[in-house]
């Protein structure tokens, strides 16, 4: 049996001797398994009552469209926290990859993405590695290099708007090809996030995170490598960084500083948390998170379709994240919420 086994296996005894047994799940596990996709089709269903030419108009492409890219970016951060980390500047590592992937696509061509998702995974990495070996607490190291590589964008940009002027066509294909309606960048988050579901459950490195994120100093004494985990969670969240890096590209055929992609970093934590991650670490469910970003796009869109004033959007906004991630949140883990 593996050292991540072991400590899944006595968290479990743990958890059955400090609770009685029941034949049923509980309701608040239950709630918390659909509560995320409930709450996005009752908030849906709304929109598309009081506004039918929202749904009639394509609302629900919109909506998936604009998730696209909060979703990657999400994901990412979900394995981040997952190990009782967070990652601040995964964002900021999007928005750079954006604007290396408008550079790169004329003179590289088809290697362009490649490259570009080499170079993010790498600065994911560089996080994981001095968050692991440094000792640096997450929040600190990687508000950091939220400064770095926002400047970084800065420079590579020139301040400006950097378009695509050739050999962007493979590129766009995934904004303007779509299943029943919907493009294929929302899908290839979808994809991204059925996968990381099974890392997560059925293979050694989920089952590791996992301890980790539970209670690292016990995974230690299992012999877990807890910092090898800590980068490769890290590694992955800039390359979903880099893949969100794709769908900005491919939707707006062009990259800047404060162009689409600048302001994903509350949008991908609000939906991450909204899709049941816990913050504290151990819980969470990729596939959940793909219904948090969906929801977290379409709380503004729904706000401009009611036709509430764009000065009280950010209260609404506000309010909804927060009753949202209230209803949602996992809280397992004990009684107490810091």
């Amino acid at each position: 049996m593996n050292a991540f086994a072991t400590v899944a296996d006595r968290s479990a005894v743990r958890d059955e001797k400090s609770t009685p047994k029941r034949s049923r799940p509980r309701p608040q596990r239950v709630w918390q398994t659909v509560g995320p996709p409930v709450i996005f089709v009752v908030m849906f269903a709304v929109v598309a009552a009081l506004t039918p030419a929202f749904l009639g108009g394509g609302g629900l492409t919109i909506i998936a469209a604009s998730a696209a890219p909060i979703l990657l970016v999400a994901l990412g951060q979900a394995l981040v926290l997952h190990i009782g980390s967070i990652d601040l500047s995964n964002a900021a590592i999007a928005l750079l990859g954006a604007i290396l992937l408008a550079t790169f696509l004329a003179p590289l061509g088809a290697v362009a993405p490649l490259v570009v998702l080499a170079i993010v995974t790498l600065c994911g990495a560089l996080n994981g590695l001095l968050v692991a070996f440094a000792q640096v607490p997450s929040f600190a190291l990687t508000l950091g290099t939220l400064g770095i590589y926002s400047a970084a964008a800065l420079v590579t940009s020139g301040a400006t708007t950097v378009y695509v002027t050739a050999n962007g066509e493979g590129v766009a294909a995934l904004y303007q090809t779509g299943v029943v309606g919907i493009p294929l960048t929302f899908w290839l988050g979808v994809v991204v996030a059925v996968i990381l579901w099974a890392v997560l459950r059925f293979t050694r490195l989920g089952l590791g995170m996992t301890a980790v994120g539970r209670n690292e100093s016990g995974a230690i004494f299992s012999a877990v490598r807890t910092r090898a985990i800590k980068v490769v969670a890290f590694s992955l969240s800039g390359f979903t960084a880099g893949l969100a890096s794709i769908a900005i590209i491919a939707q707006a055929g062009s990259a800047s500083p404060t162009g689409l992609g600048s302001d994903l970093l509350l949008p991908a934590i609000a939906a991450a948390i909204v899709g049941g991650t816990s913050i504290s670490g151990g819980a969470t469910n990729p596939i959940n998170v793909v219904f948090g970003a969906l929801t977290v796009a379409l709380v503004p869109i729904a706000t401009a379709a009611l036709g509430i004033d764009a000065q009280a959007q950010s209260l609404v906004y506000g309010v909804v994240i927060i009753t949202v991630v209230a209803l949602t949140m996992t809280r397992s883990r004990g009684s107490i919420v810091k």
